[in-house]
């Protein structure tokens, strides 16, 4: 799967999902199963996956989660590819469920 999860240390309650090219209704169910567990996800994109994350925020909070769950914040940003010159995007997207 391209979709990667990372934990953080423990006594933090949110967990960082890094999101690939997968099939973005798939990626929405696992990505729900770790947001019943943790209060808080942050999504991580670059590049081409960026609507696919979007895609998945979106699938969360407006179907799955409506009314339980939140877009807390959106990070944006673009990072210089080192000799090259190329500029990627990156976008974080904080998910927060509602107590």
């Amino acid at each position: 799967m391209l979709m990667e999860e990372i934990n953080e240390p423990t006594g933090q309650e949110q967990t960082i999902i890094n999101i690939g090219n997968d099939p973005v209704m798939l990626t929405a169910v696992d990505v729900l199963s770790k947001l019943m567990i943790k209060n808080q996800i942050i999504l991580k994109a670059r590049g081409q996956s960026i609507p696919n994350a979007v895609a998945v925020a979106n699938i969360i909070t407006e179907k799955m989660l409506k009314d339980n769950s939140k877009i807390e914040k959106i990070n944006l940003d673009t990072v210089a590819e080192a000799g090259i010159g190329n500029m990627i995007s990156t976008v974080e997207i904080i998910i927060k469920k509602n107590q």
